[in-house]
């Protein structure tokens, strides 16, 4: 957001931009450091409204409508949060995307949050840029926009383009540009306020390892969970995997089975899995390059895995939220693939 003087009485200008099934917890984060900025300061620092295409009622998730006004025709310097969720992943709207590309020509800051990412990927504006998403769509970012240099990561600043994966990332976002803008002890009053006991960094992990309490995880499973998820098409034998990390394969399957609750082959092919569903839902790659791309040799094989993880055949699950369907299901929870480790069952 743009400085402002100290003494300057003009709040710091906020656009939210909300598109059909956006995340209203998302909306909510990243606006009530905000708010409770407003509170804390002796006069408002920040103003905010929401905006969609055609205005009107939008409804969210949850199914909680928001009452918005049509997008702004007047040019400002207010920055502009565009927030997409469900569906988001295929908006190819051209009036929303040239209002954007207009806006961010006359300097507005741009924040894309969540999927909503997606859709300033589209209008050009990550171009050569750090950009993240929500995890479970991130995949399908990285492979939809190769000129973008998609990292999974909370938010990413480039100047005045920003990214946020939602959730509460928003509210880490929103506290940094804060701290930049008003001062640290601003930023940590606020997060106190929300019990945001501390603000995290931008490259702060959106998730731990699967089926872990992250602070619990041996260091060699960090490295070698990395070490598959930059291998995903490939079929990296455990004889392989030892010798690039340097560890003897029982103590790995050891490590594993200790840890994670399963072998490493297992792992190895649920994060298959996981990348395979993630590329069905926000892609238009057809199954066949799907499988490639998650490093099945065969198709019926990988038709069988996926069918006997998620209860669906690869074909019923290109849609993340149906038009028929009133609510969102991510069908197949990931710690429902590893079987907890006793040392960890008392914590969950």
């Amino acid at each position: 957001m743009d400085a402002l003087p100290s003494s300057s009485p003009t709040p710091e200008q906020l656009i939210c931009v909300v598109l059909p099934r956006f995340n209203m917890a998302s909306l909510t984060t990243l606006i009530e450091p905000l708010r409770i900025a407003n509170y804390i300061a002796p006069s408002p620092l920040y103003h905010w409204q929401f905006q969609s295409l055609g205005g009107g009622r939008v409804t969210a998730s949850n199914g909680i409508s928001l009452d918005c006004e049509p997008l702004s025709e007047q040019m400002s310097s207010a920055t502009v949060a565009l927030f997409g969720s469900w569906g988001a992943e295929r908006n190819t709207d051209s009036k929303l995307i040239n209002w954007l590309r207009q806006r961010a020509r006359h300097g507005a800051p741009m924040i894309g949050v969540e999927i909503g990412a997606y859709i300033l990927a589209r209008a050009g504006l990550l171009n050569q840029k750090p950009a993240t998403t929500h995890w479970s769509f991130f995949a399908g970012f990285a492979e939809t926009f190769a000129d973008v240099m998609a990292t999974e990561q909370l938010y990413t600043l480039d100047h005045q383009i920003m990214t946020c994966a939602g959730g509460t990332a928003g509210a880490d976002l929103m506290l940094h540009l804060m701290a930049t803008t008003h001062g640290v002890d601003l930023a940590k009053e606020v997060a106190s306020q929300m019990l945001h006991q501390s603000i995290r960094s931008a490259e702060t992990m959106q998730r731990p390892i699967i089926g872990t309490n992250i602070s619990d995880v041996n260091p060699v499973i960090r490295d070698v969970t990395r070490f598959l998820e930059r291998h995903i098409e490939d079929n990296i034998s455990i004889p392989e995997l030892c010798e690039q990390i340097k560890v003897p394969q029982r103590k790995l399957e050891r490590l594993f089975r200790r840890d994670v609750g399963c072998s490493v082959v297992q792992f190895y092919r649920q994060l298959k899995l996981q990348y395979a569903r993630t590329l069905l839902v926000s892609t238009n790659m057809n199954i066949r390059e799907i499988s490639v791309a998650c490093g099945f040799n065969s198709m019926s094989y990988f038709s069988h895995c996926f069918s006997k993880t998620f209860g669906r055949k690869p074909s019923q699950y290109r849609m993340a939220w149906p038009d028929d369907e009133h609510e969102p299901v991510w069908h197949g929870t990931i710690y429902s693939f590893t079987k907890l480790p006793k040392h960890q069952q008392s914590e969950r």
